[in-house]
């Protein structure tokens, strides 16, 4: 009760979920707060802050090391390469080259990428924008039998188009986003979850395994439908 957690989003959706009953644990809610990029921004700018003549300085420990999976989470198909770059790890001990998702890259609607995994072919498919999410859905319900694995992201190009971030319409401005993302993971030191040792400790700590009674109280959440209309 001593802490005070603020999350810093491209998504105004984010106010919604800091406020569902899921994220609340043992009495205490995941977040007490969210702010859109945008509304950090106007705070920088109100302050009088000039961050190009700040000295840089590393992130408080244990969150200031991350890996760049974690990172490209802001783009369509980013969740889902992140989550495949390590789930091949555990199943086949190997490293998967980064190349073989390339095409989960990119601003398509939807985008698709097969995968070799112990054995099987498995059939990706990331989705932004929900008519394009439908679309999909609509091809299972017809028969279609080769998907074992959909990210959906509702912005067109994934977070970095976000609704909390700085406006704009140019496609431009939304790939340049899109290209810092990839950069900044092609020169990452740590590029998969699982090799991040902070990660690594929580769960040797504290967590225990990963899908663990203690990991799926604190991690993960669950949905209900809602019949409420959001006015």
């Amino acid at each position: 009760d001593r802490i005070f957690i603020v999350s810093i989003m491209p998504c105004t959706a984010k106010k919604f979920e800091e406020e569902r009953p899921e994220l609340v644990v043992d009495g205490y809610p995941d977040i007490d707060a969210v702010l859109t990029t945008r509304e950090l921004s106007r705070m920088i700018r109100l302050r009088g802050l000039d961050l190009n003549n700040l000295e840089p300085e590393p992130n408080d420990s244990p969150f200031g090391n991350r890996s760049s999976a974690g990172k490209i989470f802001g783009v369509s198909g980013g969740v889902m390469e992140a989550a495949v770059r390590t789930a091949y790890y555990f199943l086949t001990g190997e490293e998967l080259e980064v190349n073989e998702l390339k095409e989960l890259r990119g601003l398509d609607p939807i985008k698709e990428c097969k995968v070799k995994l112990d054995g099987k072919e498995l059939g990706l498919v990331a989705v932004s924008g929900l008519g394009s999410a439908r679309k999909v859905l609509d091809q299972i319900k017809a028969g279609r039998d080769d998907i074992h694995f959909i990210e959906v992201m509702a912005c067109p190009g994934g977070c970095i188009a976000g609704g909390g971030q700085p406006y704009s319409t140019n496609i431009d401005r939304i790939r340049a986003r899109m290209k810092a993302l990839y950069n900044i993971d092609k020169t990452s030191n740590i590029r998969r979850s699982h090799e991040n040792p902070y990660i690594q400790r929580l769960y040797k700590e504290f967590l225990g395994e990963p899908l663990s009674e203690k990991s799926h109280k604190y991690l993960h959440t669950h949905y209900v439908k809602r019949d409420d209309v959001l006015i």
